[in-house]
């Protein structure tokens, strides 16, 4: 049966999972522990991923926004369907619902625009990652950031990290680790940075002229308690209790256009959680390929700019609250209830910051509305009109 779900954002390369599964076979893992969840759109082929899936004899669902509505109504959570916006990377979200509905022990979210190493057992060493108990290198800096590529020599930052927690000085230790509930694989390739970063580096097709490769990174890592980092959902496996703290924000579709903040925010409101809970995430391997379309770097800065400077805020307001707590949703309520009711009309579009927190807040409100393992996976047929 089943225990990890595996979740993926797409509109274009839905093929890669044919590459996970391969790596999956090729390194031994057992397939019918996975089972893909597509999250995708009407314009979409929905019947090719299907057959994908059905071809490669793996279990999954493809939810575009019509079967995503028709699951929330089936779930009895029809109220709670705002909670994904419209065509944006943040659908990942559905996901997490579907996980918690069908009571997986893990989930793992990966791009449609990356790709496993050949010569790294992709599932294997996340899964052997979220077990990990013992002796790793733990890393801190005096702005209390932890930058994630902070190994390599190319003096990189990457997206989300605030700028004004760059030219921190790092330091080092050995620490005992145990409890880790999210493994966050890094990447090649293209590396995953901001599109004012991508500007600096003189890139105007929105990659980046500087690439990583494996002798960017060293020994795998975690950030020490009390620190930030950034979490890309790109290539990123979890427990399933860190769900009710994992919710990925109502980006772009909101009227403020702030996009591209999903994964970061809910990477922050984790680790919260996590240092509150005495839990660790873990960082380095299974690299992945990142292979980012040429796209207009200015196109997303237009996305991001309406961000930025929340995101020089954001982790300072719920590094605040919820202290006491002692569960993922007691501290992600109180991240919520920070957001929901604070004045921030001093920073540009302040006022998406108390919209989070509303979401949040009903993000939590769903969860316990839908009673794990209640939901079946498969919508009920609908005769044809005669």
């Amino acid at each position: 049966m089943a225990d990890v779900c595996v979740i993926v954002p797409t509109i274009r390369e839905y093929e890669c999972v044919e590459a996970y599964v391969a790596n999956a076979r090729e390194h031994g893992f057992d397939t019918d522990r996975l089972e893909f969840v597509l999250v995708t759109e009407e314009f979409c082929d929905t019947v090719a991923m299907e057959e994908m899936l059905a071809d490669l004899g793996v279990d999954g669902e493809v939810f575009d926004g019509a079967r995503r509505t028709e699951w929330f109504e089936s779930a009895g959570v029809g109220e709670y369907d705002h909670l994904i916006p419209a065509a944006s990377h943040a659908q990942t979200s559905f996901g997490l619902l579907y996980m918690w509905a069908n009571d997986f022990e893990y989930g793992v979210f990966i791009d449609d625009d990356t790709l496993p190493h050949d010569d790294v057992d992709f599932f294997g060493t996340h899964m052997a990652n979220l077990q990990f108990e013992g002796e790793i290198e733990q890393v801190s800096s005096d702005e209390r950031w932890v930058n994630v590529l902070y190994q390599s020599d190319h003096d990189l930052y990457p997206r989300g990290y605030p700028y004004a927690a760059m030219d921190e000085n790092v330091e080092t230790e050995r620490a005992h680790v145990d409890d880790v509930v999210a493994s966050q694989g890094l990447w090649t390739n293209v590396p995953d940075l901001d599109a004012v970063r991508i500007l600096m580096d003189g890139d105007l097709r929105g990659q980046a002229q500087t690439r990583t490769t494996t002798d960017d990174y060293g020994t795998d890592f975690v950030a020490g308690p009390g620190q930030y980092l950034t979490v890309c959902s790109m290539d990123l496996a979890f427990r399933r209790e860190v769900i009710p703290a994992f919710y990925q924000l109502p980006m772009d579709d909101n009227r403020w256009d702030v996009g591209r903040f999903d994964d970061i925010w809910s990477g922050l409101f984790l680790k919260r959680a996590a240092d509150v809970l005495g839990k660790r995430i873990y960082n380095g391997d299974p690299l992945c390929e990142h292979n980012k379309a040429p796209r207009s770097t200015f196109s997303d800065l237009t996305n991001e700019v309406h961000g930025l400077e929340l995101n020089e805020h954001v982790w300072e307001i719920i590094d605040a609250v919820g202290g006491d707590a002692d569960s993922y949703a007691g501290v992600f309520r109180a991240m919520a209830e920070a957001l929901a009711d604070g004045d921030f009309e001093d920073w540009e579009n302040g006022a998406f910051l108390n919209h989070c927190g509303e979401y949040m807040l009903d993000w939590l409100a769903c969860l316990d509305a839908i009673e794990p393992g209640s939901i079946d996976s498969k919508p009920v047929a609908v005769p044809a009109d005669d």
